[in-house]
């Protein structure tokens, strides 16, 4: 049975470098219900959604536990791996059913991940990642390359299964494989 309170947002204004009229606003939420979420002092980033009329507040969970869920709902994971060099920066799960993606950075360096800053990516922002690590779709002799090694159409994720979405700037490149 879902639980309903009801509670005030405080309202104050901003300080610091916020703009002339800026505000801050924030909401005291039962501690009950944040233990029974399983958000401690170690455990307490919270995922806001906004859909445009209701705001909802869930755990964080990590991209391994992300990729679990996923499964077993019976969904389509895929696991890519972003390395620069020999050097694993980025683990990213991306379901191909519901087009969702969640990824772990292993560097503090941003230049050396999948999404540079955005510990948050959607699906968009996937596929722009996945067509930055392939020839460009206006590319010059585009139907000779895709020929050359062996893709029928322009499409990211079939390219970087044959190229590991290497490019000759820079020493990254993706492995692929289906989520186990």
């Amino acid at each position: 049975m879902m639980e309903n309170r009801l509670a005030k947002v405080n309202i104050s204004a901003a300080g610091g470098t916020a703009a002339n009229g800026g505000r801050t606003c924030k909401l005291t939420l039962p501690t009950a219900w944040l233990d029974e979420m399983g958000v401690d002092k170690a455990h307490r980033e919270l995922v806001l959604a906004f859909d445009g009329t209701q705001i909802t507040l869930t755990r964080r969970t990590d991209a391994e536990a992300f990729a679990e869920q996923k499964k077993a709902m019976g969904h389509s994971v895929r696991q890519l791996r972003f390395y620069d060099g020999s050097t694993l920066c980025t683990t990213i799960f991306a379901d191909f059913t519901d087009h969702t993606v969640a990824a772990e950075n292993h560097t503090g360096d941003p230049v050396k991940t999948a999404f540079g800053r955005n510990a948050m990516p959607t699906w968009v922002d996937f596929e722009a990642f996945l067509e930055d690590r392939c020839v460009p779709r206006q590319r010059a002799g585009l139907r000779e390359y895709l020929e050359n090694i062996g893709v029928a159409e322009y499409d990211p994720l079939t390219i970087i299964g044959k190229t590991s979405g290497r490019m000759a700037e820079d020493a990254q490149w993706l492995a692929v494989e289906e989520s186990k």
